[in-house]
C-alpha cells in the first residue's frame, strides 16, 4: 500500500513510533508544519507538545523535560539554530538525549524564509563552542525523513547527544508517494536507567567512550550545569579531570565514527566518476547518474545520509579508483571541503553548488561533470 505524504509529516510520524512524548517548538519557515502535526497528534498519546514563546525557550523546554525523563523533540530552521546554540552546547555539556530537525533555508539570517537551501551544514557542525562533535544526519527523501528521525532518536539516547536532522524547506514541504512499509522501524529501546544503588556518576575517566546511563531523580541526587565538571558533576579546574571530562565528549562518538556512517553506494564496473551528494541534492544526482547509465557511461554514486561525524571509511572506499569527483550540494560548496582533504592529488574535484535557490538539476551535474 502506498501513501501521499510529505517530509514533515514522515518526521512526526518518526517521532511518535519513537516514543517521543515532548515536543516545544516555535513557529518558523519551513518548520512550522512539524509544530502543527506534533500539537494536533501528540496529546492524543498522552504526550506533550508546547508552541514556545521563542526559539530559545522551546530548547530550553526540551533540556528539562529530557532530563526529567521525556523522549524531546524540537524543530526549526536556520534562524532558529542560531538561537538554539547556546543550548546545544548545553546540552552537549550535560549528555541531554534530544532530536533536533533543522528545516535549512536560504541564508544568511532571515535569508529567504520560502527558498530551499543546504548552508547550514557547516555550522550544524561547528555553531557551538568548544569544537565538540556532533550527530548529524542528513535525508535525500520523504522515506530518509522518517528512517532518519527513527535513527536520530536511537542515537542520541546510545550516547546521550543532541542529534540534529538537516532536512531543507522542499523535502519537508513537497509530497511523494511512499510504500507504508518504509515508514515502519524498529522501536527505539526504553531509556536506560541507573539503578538505585548504584553510586551516580556521569561518566567513567578509565573508559573515555562508555556512555553511562542516566539517574533517576527520584533515586540520586543529580548536579547538571554547564560547566566544566568531574565525574560526579562538581565543578572543577583541576588539569586532569577537565582532561577526562573533555575526553569523554569527544571520544564517545569519535571511537564510533565508523557505526556511526549510513550511506547509499554503488558503483558501475570500471567507472572513473564518482558523484557525492547529501540531502535534497541527491535526487538530481541519481537521474544525472541515471541518464549516463543509459547512454553507457558507468559512474559510481554516494549519497550520505550521515554528515557529521564524517564518514571517512566510506568516503576512502568510494574515491579509491575515481579520476573525477563531483560534489553536489546546494550551498557554496561546504562539505566539498570535507571531501578534499581525502583525496590524492592526482584526483579532480569540482563542486556543482548552487546559490540561487533554484534546485540543481540533473543537466547542471551532466555539464559540470563534462558529459555535455
Amino acid at each position: 500500500m502506498r501513501e501521499l505524504i510529505n517530509g514533515a509529516e514522515a518526521i512526526s510520524r518518526a517521532a511518535l513510533d519513537a516514543g517521543c512524548d515532548f515536543f516545544a517548538g516555535y513557529p518558523i519557515t519551513p518548520a512550522t508544519p512539524i509544530l502543527i502535526d506534533m500539537v494536533r497528534e501528540l496529546p492524543l498519546l498522552g504526550g506533550t507538545a508546547i508552541q514556545a514563546e521563542d526559539e530559545i525557550a522551546a530548547i530550553g523546554m526540551c533540556i528539562g523535560a529530557a532530563l526529567g525523563g521525556k523522549r524531546v523533540l524540537t524543530a526549526t530552521s536556520g534562524p532558529g539554530m542560531s538561537l538554539y546554540s547556546e543550548n546545544i552546547g548545553l546540552a552537549i555539556m550535560g549528555e541531554v538525549p534530544m532530536v533536533i530537525i533543522d528545516c535549512q533555508r536560504m541564508g544568511p539570517a532571515t535569508g529567504a524564509a520560502t527558498t530551499t537551501s543546504q548552508g547550514d551544514i557547516q555550522f550544524l557542525r561547528w555553531g557551538t563552542s568548544g569544537g565538540y562533535p556532533l550527530i548529524v544526519l542528513a535525508p535525500a527523501s520523504v522515506e530518509d525523513c522518517y528512517s532518519c528521525t527513527l535513527r536520530a532518536f536511537m542515537l542520541s539516547e546510545r550516547y546521550r547527544v543532541p542529534v540534529i536532522v538537516a532536512t531543507d524547506k522542499e523535502t519537508v514541504s513537497a509530497y511523494a508517494t511512499v510504500d507504508v512499509e518504509h515508514l515502519k522501524g524498529a522501536a527505539v529501546p526504553p531509556r536506560e536507567r541507573l539503578g538505585r544503588n548504584t553510586p551516580y556518576h556521569i561518566f567513567n575517566p578509565e573508559s573515555p567512550s562508555e556512555v553511562l546511563p542516566l539517574a533517576d531523580m527520584s533515586t540520586h541526587i543529580i548536579r547538571f550545569n554547564t560547566s566544566s565538571h568531574d565525574p560526579t558533576g562538581y565543578l572543577t579546574k583541576d588539569p586532569t579531570q577537565l582532561t577526562e571530562l573533555n575526553s569523554h565528549l569527544e571520544m564517545k562518538i569519535l571511537e564510533q565514527r565508523i557505526d556511526l556512517e549510513w550511506y547509499a553506494y554503488e558503483q558501475d564496473q570500471g567507472a572513473h566518476t564518482l558523484m557525492i551528494s547529501y540531502g535534497i541534492s541527491a535526487g538530481s544526482m541519481l537521474e544525472a547518474a541515471s541518464i549516463l547509465r543509459q547512454e553507457g557511461h558507468p559512474v559510481a554514486i554516494l549519497t550520505l545520509k550521515s554528515i557529521w561525524p564524517v564518514p571517512e571509511a566510506i568516503l576512502r572506499q568510494a574515491l579509491g579508483t575515481a579520476e573525477t569527483i563531483l560534489v553536489i550540494e546546494m550551498n557554496n560548496g561546504q562539505y566539498l571541503r570535507e571531501i578534499e582533504r581525502l583525496c590524492r592529488t592526482d584526483q579532480a574535484i569540482r563542486s556543482v553548488c548552487s546559490l540561487s535557490g533554484e534546485l540543481i538539476s540533473p543537466d547542471d551535474i551532466l555539464k559540470e561533470g563534462g558529459f555535455r
